[in-house]
């Protein structure tokens, strides 16, 4: 299966392919990941078109904003990984300030079209965002995943990963400040 997936940069001659993924995402159709850049007054009022229309003038810019997977021709999924450092909200926030002085980039949005949901995509996504990362010239890398052991009944979205999944793949907790959401590093050079 894994040998039918195909990752390449999320530019901007991908736009049609990327919003295939956004929009089969009910969320992810009007985020546009505009949730993790913008100011939360920005991203609110931005919620669908403005953030589509703000998601476009970002693939213009000359680092892609992310990773695009394929099953075979047919955009399947998308993976946000970008120097922390571009992020608003991690700036702003408590739950994930920075542990240290570090410059890391950051893994913050997973998207999974629904039919090539639960077969590894997610996991496959992450190995290309950590390569996409490491040729970017990233030192380190973080994210901010959900414990689903540790999450609420009722759950918070797994946008951004599952613990288990960057566990998996070599990252490490480093700092716990909501009982939920983990902040994992995974060292690159």
């Amino acid at each position: 299966m894994q040998d039918r997936f195909s990752f390449f940069p999320a530019t901007a001659d991908r736009l049609a392919d990327i919003e295939a993924v956004f929009d089969d995402c009910a969320d992810g159709r009007n985020c546009r990941c505009a949730y993790w850049y913008l100011p939360n007054a920005d991203y609110k009022a931005g919620w669908g078109e403005g953030n589509r229309n703000w998601f476009r003038s970002l693939l213009a810019e000359r680092r892609p904003p992310g990773i695009l997977g394929y099953h075979e021709n047919e955009p399947a999924g998308w993976c946000g990984v970008a120097p922390r450092a571009v992020f608003d909200r991690l700036r702003r926030s408590k739950p994930f300030a920075p542990v240290d002085d570090r410059l890391v980039w950051s893994i913050n949005c997973f998207i999974v079209r629904k039919p090539f949901r639960r077969q590894g995509l997610s996991r496959l996504l992450l190995k290309h965002a950590v390569e996409f990362a490491n040729a970017n010239g990233a030192e380190c890398l973080e994210a901010y995943p959900v414990d689903q052991a540790a999450r609420a009944p009722n759950g918070a979205e797994l946008y951004p990963g599952t613990l288990s999944m960057f566990l998996d793949a070599g990252f490490t907790e480093v700092a716990r400040r909501l009982p939920a959401r983990p902040v994992g590093r995974l060292e690159c050079r």
